[in-house]
């Protein structure tokens, strides 16, 4: 049974919630991004320079730079 079928016992109406309440989130988020706009600049200017800090240093330390290129993954997860 593929995993992203909802229960048996899920009514219609459950389902329809659910999605609304994803869609009120991802409206949430986006309105809360475009009112402040720099948290998101600062997120990617720390995800780059993690990306800059690791490519400078695979060919010496390769398991740092997939540290910090694992630490740029997250960042915009907070």
């Amino acid at each position: 049974m593929p995993t992203l079928r909802q229960p048996i016992h899920a009514s219609a109406a459950e389902i329809l919630m659910d999605a609304f309440k994803a869609l009120v989130d991802e409206t949430l988020m986006l309105a809360e991004a475009l009112l402040s706009p720099n948290r998101i600049i600062g997120e990617v200017e720390q995800m780059h320079a993690l990306q800059v800090a690791a490519d400078d240093i695979e060919a010496t330390d390769p398991a740092h730079a997939e540290l910090l290129r694992s630490r740029a993954s997250r960042i915009g997860l907070r």
